[in-house]
């Protein structure tokens, strides 16, 4: 089996998700202000186990990668990085992330983003990396252009949530150098 790929700034770890991250997990994906906008919330340490069981069954299915987002220094957990629906047949593969909200605004998504976006083009042999984001999330519109990716539409009204109609729209990178 292929060992995990460790990711390293100055600053951050991007690793595997461990069962100790239960707690930390659980943290980012029950506060209201990361999954405003995030299609996945728990409201226990038991059912964030679904997430835990997701991030290990993504790699070993070949459907994807996550990673646990750390700062380097004192082993901080901040957040979650990687890829899902990965479809290898035409390359390409969905990014995604969420930062616990007193990380916001320090530049850990600008920084992890890329090496994520890296991987994806060179350890993943992706053509197309796409991100859809619900219409609405501004912040996560301008961090996707902040990575060159390209706004390409928006699917109106394609998802219901909490009982009313959510547009999302469609940003993608494309790798030229891959065929």
């Amino acid at each position: 089996m292929k060992s995990f790929p460790i990711i390293e700034t100055s600053r951050l770890v991007l690793r595997q998700f461990v069962p100790a991250d239960l707690e930390n997990v659980y943290k980012g994906l029950s506060n209201p202000a990361v999954i405003k906008y995030y299609g996945v919330s728990y409201d226990s340490l038991e059912a964030t186990k679904a997430q835990m069981d997701w991030f290990s069954d993504l790699e070993k299915d070949g459907k994807g990668i996550w990673w646990a987002i750390c700062l380097k220094e004192n082993v901080t957990f901040v957040g979650g990085g990687g890829f899902n629906e990965w479809d290898q047949t035409n390359q390409k593969a969905e990014i995604g992330f969420w930062l616990y909200p007193e990380f916001w605004g320090q530049g850990i998504m600008t920084e992890a983003m890329p090496l994520i976006v890296k991987y994806g083009f060179t350890g993943m042999n992706l053509h197309r990396i796409e991100g859809f984001v619900e219409s609405n999330n501004q912040n996560c519109k301008r961090g996707l252009a902040k990575l060159n990716f390209k706004y390409e539409g928006t699917m109106k009204d394609c998802e219901l949530k909490d009982n009313q109609w959510m547009s999302v729209d469609i940003y993608a990178q494309i790798n030229d150098k891959n065929p």
